[in-house]
């Protein structure tokens, strides 16, 4: 038999997360103003890049919304926070993208946050990028009819040259 949801159980959950988060926030440093900052620098250095700057380009019109999605995003991934409620496997499955470009996405994000971060804070979002990256790539994959096995990676075959 079920227990009936008690409004008492919203609450413990919600004060068990609010612990959480400022757990995390003590442990790492990170706050909002941080999150800001690394999001902004981040996305301003993809913008530029020559590899994944395109993709960016031609999906993206209008940054501001993009980047208020992005931080909340990071303010879950990084704090536990809840606030991101967004769903970003399918935006991302239809993308032509590959093991290089995550690997250009991770390096651009670990050259920001070690720039912009204390020490602790920059691995913390370091590493929770590293395992978004892979979870991202193993899934286009097979969303490709690829199944990777253990350290295996994701490259598009490449279109052959032809002569004009």
């Amino acid at each position: 038999m079920q227990t009936p949801f008690r409004i008492e159980d919203a609450e413990g959950a919600a004060a068990r997360r609010e612990a959480a988060v400022q757990r995390l926030r003590v442990e790492t440093g990170i706050d909002e103003a941080m999150i800001d900052a690394l999001v902004e620098g981040f996305y301003a250095c993809v913008r530029d890049d020559r590899l994944i700057g395109p993709i960016f380009a031609d999906r993206i019109a209008d940054w501001g919304p993009h980047l208020a999605q992005m931080k909340l995003f990071w303010s879950s991934v990084a704090l536990s926070t809840g606030v991101y409620q967004g769903r970003p496997m399918p935006k991302h499955l239809p993308l032509p993208i590959d093991a290089r470009h995550f690997d250009r996405w991770l390096e651009l994000f670990a050259e920001t946050a070690q720039n912009l971060c204390p020490p602790v804070a920059a691995a913390h979002f370091i590493e929770r990028a590293r395992r978004i990256a892979q979870s991202l790539e193993l899934s286009i994959a097979t969303a490709n009819g690829v199944i990777l096995d253990k350290d295996e990676r994701f490259v598009r075959p490449a279109e052959a040259w032809t002569p004009e």
